[in-house]
């Protein structure tokens, strides 16, 4: 795998050189453009719009319009001079608890790695820091002409680096949405019920169980037709439910949630049980994402808000 940036990462004094690869793989379904009716390929070129010439992408530099329709030209070597050290630099400026950042910030999700195997003593150290304190780093660095906010935390192994949108990137529902949900007041009875199907339908997170359902069907279809065959529409979505109806459709809801929790806890104790609990002198070798798991199946409170030491400390105590 190439990497789609190298820098040093620095903390303090220290100094790690390192690479950054993207941790997430495209499993969409891509598509090339056609003609309809013919098997022409559609194809996209960059032309002069003056010349009606192709140009190289060598030759393309960018260009910033003002109101009055004048634009200022600007080479690719201008950004990198004035971002000399950001380019090739990923400074820690500070450190935060994990769960005090909103999801809303969250955008791509990256590994970064050692550059070299001589360089792994300092990277490890701050990975077990990291790991230890329970916290992330927050570094700002510039990829491909642009700033990156991001969020370095420990992995499984390996650091992982987080891009996060800027605040001022994040629009505010109050001004987008002319009609902000809020006036109606939520009634006591519906309220608790409604609390009732959340609770009958939380469980673990199994990432492993979600796939993408659509991206199949899209697969099928594209089979189906090399075959001259068809396959059966997906079901239309389901009507809106009447107010008049709101106390009903969740009692009948929090019902189906509570069947489909048993089903779901059935199969997940016999996963449980096929694995051996760790024994407590061992609690020291595991992760905090391990621990994390252990004290969760242990149902320990405030799990989600201490420090690896800390669940360690629990969790022997339990």
């Amino acid at each position: 795998m190439r990497p789609v940036w190298s820098g040093s990462l620095s903390l303090g004094l220290v100094t790690v050189p390192v690479r950054l690869y993207s941790a997430v793989e495209d499993h969409k379904v891509h598509f090339r453009q056609f003609q309809r009716g013919t098997e022409d390929r559609i194809r996209y070129r960059r032309v002069n719009e003056r010349t009606g010439k192709e140009v190289d992408y060598d030759d393309i530099v960018k260009g910033y319009e003002f109101d009055s329709g004048e634009y200022v030209l600007v080479e690719p070597e201008e950004l990198d001079e004035i971002a000399p050290g950001r380019s090739k630099s990923l400074d820690i400026e500070s450190f935060v608890e994990l769960d005090d950042i909103d999801p809303m910030f969250f955008d791509k999700t990256y590994w970064l790695a050692p550059a070299k195997e001589e360089f792994e003593r300092p990277y490890a150290l701050l990975l077990e820091a990291m790991r230890s304190s329970g916290r992330a780093g927050i570094a700002k660095f510039v990829m491909r002409g642009r700033e990156y906010l991001s969020l370095i935390r420990s992995g499984d192994g390996v650091m992982v680096l987080n891009t996060l949108h800027f605040a001022a990137d994040l629009r505010d529902p109050a001004e987008q949405l002319p009609d902000l949900p809020g006036k109606a007041k939520a009634r006591g009875k519906e309220l608790d019920m409604a609390v009732d199907l959340i609770d009958a339908m939380s469980d673990d997170w199994r990432p492993e169980e979600y796939r993408d359902t659509y991206n199949d069907r899209v697969r099928k279809l594209i089979k189906a037709k090399k075959k001259g065959k068809t396959i059966t529409p997906a079901a239309e979505p389901g009507e809106p439910t009447k107010v008049v109806d709101l106390f009903e459709a969740l009692s009948k809801s929090v019902e189906n949630g509570k069947s489909t929790k048993k089903a779901s806890s059935g199969k997940s104790a016999k996963k449980t049980s096929a694995k051996k609990t760790p024994a407590r002198k061992d609690l020291a070798s595991l992760s905090k994402a391990d621990l994390e798991k252990l004290a969760r199946e242990r149902d320990i409170k405030g799990r989600s808000k201490m420090t690896r030491a800390g669940l360690e400390k629990t969790l022997k105590a339990s």
